[in-house]
């Protein structure tokens, strides 16, 4: 329904599109500024940086597109409005992802993906079938991760009414952390992200073994290939989680 009514005003929806891509495009551009004075940065080359961003990118946006409605729940617990949801033969999971759901969310993902695929072209790797296939798996596992984010998130919101900032740190926050390389980060940052919130699973530990870098924290080099169950781990906790909240759900009182 949602996304009917957004396509019925297209030259609406393209600008909006495009303004999007156009926002989320300067991230990019600041990193192409810092490297108009460096060859590298935390020794990567532009191609590698570019080839996180992207990835890191097309990760939260298909994320976002698909749950980032779940950050609007706040406001329905505040209003009460969960009530209605809650009497539909629907589960409410769903129907929270849906409410309001932005195709203009499109804008991000396209653009990250173009940043992808321009970093792929110009990245000097040996390509191998195992290579190629974590490039996919990489992509669905962040978005999963991601997705998780945004399920815990909006878990907490049963509770605290208005969690969407605390959610976004997670969310966005890991999304423009992983942008750039490890290699940046104090060892203490990069071991969080990696034993406490595993947002280096999104891109950083596949991404490494893909571009034959050593793990800054020298984990063996397959370690890139747990991020599905990483994925996996943590979409169970968050599912524990939204289960918790909902029935923690006491309604307005009013």
């Amino acid at each position: 329904m949602w996304s009917r009514s957004t396509l019925t005003y297209r030259v609406s929806f393209l600008m909006t599109v495009v303004g999007n891509a156009c926002m989320t495009a300067l991230d990019f551009v600041t990193i192409a500024i810092i490297f108009g004075h460096t060859r590298t940065l935390g020794g990567f080359t532009l191609a590698e940086t570019a080839f996180l961003y992207g990835s890191s990118g097309v990760a939260i946006g298909l994320a976002d597109l698909l749950l980032g409605s779940l950050d609007g729940l706040g406001r329905r617990v505040r209003d009460g409005t969960v009530d209605a949801l809650l009497v539909r033969p629907v589960p409410i999971f769903a129907q929270v992802a849906a409410d309001r759901f932005a195709l203009r969310r499109l804008g991000r993902l396209t653009q990250a993906a173009v940043v992808l695929v321009w970093s792929l072209i110009r990245l000097h790797v040996a390509w191998t079938p195992g290579r190629a296939l974590l490039l996919p798996v990489m992509a669905v596992s962040g978005a999963a991760i991601f997705g998780a984010f945004y399920t815990a998130g909006a878990a907490l919101q049963f509770r605290a009414g208005d969690a969407a900032e605390v959610q976004s740190s997670f969310t966005h926050g890991g999304g423009t952390m992983t942008q750039y390389p490890p290699t940046l980060f104090a060892r203490e940052l990069v071991r969080g992200a990696v034993f406490v919130v595993p947002v280096a699973f999104v891109n950083w530990m596949p991404a490494l073994w893909i571009l034959g870098r050593p793990e800054p924290l020298g984990l063996p080099g397959w370690t890139g290939w747990l991020s599905p169950a990483v994925a996996l781990a943590v979409c169970a906790l968050a599912g524990l989680a939204w289960r918790a909240g909902l029935r923690s759900y006491r309604s307005t009182g009013s």
